[in-house]
């Protein structure tokens, strides 16, 4: 079958595009505007070139960059649909990484958009390919959702860090060994906001303790051993100039306003995904730790399972795969894992498999048998290292879609 190639370099205001055939030679280049009169003329050219070549099947693509290239991609999609069966048409959103990656077999050519588009016709040309666009607008309006939820808890923690060099400066003591299980917890932020290290040394034990009591909801099991231990702190930390203490104050005050406006977004967020994941049908959320936000999470950036062969394939997707160092008999014991693949996806797979590996009996088992291989980052290559398991029970329940029984009920 006859196959004309279109490579397109998307920008914010223009796109550049490639026409080859399928083998191998220009047809045309040129350039459109980024809206809906560009791409009516880039339709336009492309049945017309098409037609005088007799080429009847269209192969598009784009390096999948979110916001530019969607409204393209998706309007090419749905308008070249009413030309079938005439012509055969496959949108292809490419990795940008993948598409450098090829370019750079080609050591001579120079950088510019037009040699972009036609790098990317002939990347179409050389196959390799991912699977065409075949996803519901449902999954796209639901990742939108959860990848703004991503971003936002990425922004959180972020502050939070910020927050605790913050602390340093304030209540030096308290940052370095804080007797409260949870720095952010409404007590420990009590303390931050209404006190200092020397009001706290100087005032009475017992004034300290129904503080506590108080800002804790009298939940403290030995407030009075806290009490002491945060006087203990206090005195031994430094204290600040007013001059200095003034513009700290503020700045925490700021920044921890800043956080519980963010967080409280969140929950607006979780609130709307949990409304629409009542629209898809899933098993995920049958196992305990998956709830509708990660299963959410997890469902917009896998779309379609039949994607996958295999969960192998899924994990590759997901970046959570290693890599192999081997010459001759020569192979090495340590391995890293690629700086590739779906960060969302792989996001929403540690984020899950914490949840889970506190809720199963067989997660929490391999987490603490990984735990305990190394002495170095325990906890983080042990919830890595679960959340590549965790990959092959979710391409089991979606190719499924049955529901899990956790290890003791099956036996």
């Amino acid at each position: 079958m006859s196959q004309m190639l279109v490579g397109i370099d998307v920008s914010m205001r223009s796109h550049h595009v490639q026409f080859m055939h399928g083998e191998g030679h220009s047809l045309a280049d040129f350039s459109v505007s980024n809206d809906i009169e560009g791409a009516n003329t880039l339709i336009q050219k492309l049945l017309k070139t098409a037609e005088k070549n007799q080429l009847t099947q269209l192969k598009i693509g784009m390096e999948s960059t979110d916001q530019y290239s969607w409204h393209l991609a998706h309007y090419l999609k749905n308008q070249l649909q009413g030309y079938a069966p005439l012509f055969q048409t496959a949108v292809f959103m490419l990795n940008a990484r993948k598409v450098a990656r090829f370019k750079k077999g080609y050591d001579t050519l120079p950088k510019n958009d037009r040699m972009d588009a036609w790098v990317i016709a002939d990347h179409l040309r050389f196959g390799r390919l991912p699977y065409d666009m075949q996803e519901t607008l449902q999954h796209e309006a639901l990742r939108r959702l959860t990848r703004t939820r991503f971003h936002m808890m990425h922004e959180i923690a972020r502050n939070k860090t910020y927050m605790l060099n913050q602390l340093f400066l304030k209540f030096s003591g308290l940052r370095q060994d804080n007797p409260f299980s949870n720095t952010f917890g409404t007590t420990s932020l009590a303390v931050i906001e209404e006190l200092d290290p020397e009001m706290i040394a100087e005032m009475p034990l017992e004034e300290l303790v129904e503080f506590l009591q108080e800002k804790g909801k009298n939940r403290f099991a030995e407030p009075e051993e806290i009490a002491k231990y945060l006087q203990k702190l206090a005195r031994n930390s430094f204290r600040l100039d007013k001059t200095m203490a003034d513009p700290v104050n503020l700045s925490l005050s700021v920044i921890l306003s800043t956080i519980r406006h963010m967080e409280a977004q969140v929950k607006r967020l979780d609130k709307e995904i949990e409304r629409m994941m009542k629209g898809f049908a899933q098993t995920l959320t049958s196992v305990k730790g998956i709830g509708p936000v990660y299963a959410a999470g997890l469902l917009s950036e896998i779309g379609d399972i039949k994607r996958f062969d295999d969960h192998h394939a899924l994990a590759k997707y997901a970046g959570l795969v290693w890599s192999q160092y081997q010459s001759g008999e020569y192979e090495s014991e340590n391995t890293h894992r690629v700086r590739t693949g779906n960060k969302y996806l792989r996001y929403y797979l540690v984020q899950a498999a914490d949840a889970i590996r506190k809720n199963d009996t067989e997660y929490k088992a391999f987490y603490q048998k990984k735990f305990n291989e190394v002495t170095k980052n325990q906890h983080k290559r042990a919830l890595v290292l679960t959340a590549r398991k965790l990959v092959r029970l979710v391409h089991s329940l979606l190719r499924t879609n049955q529901l899990y029984i956790p290890t003791e009920r099956r036996e």
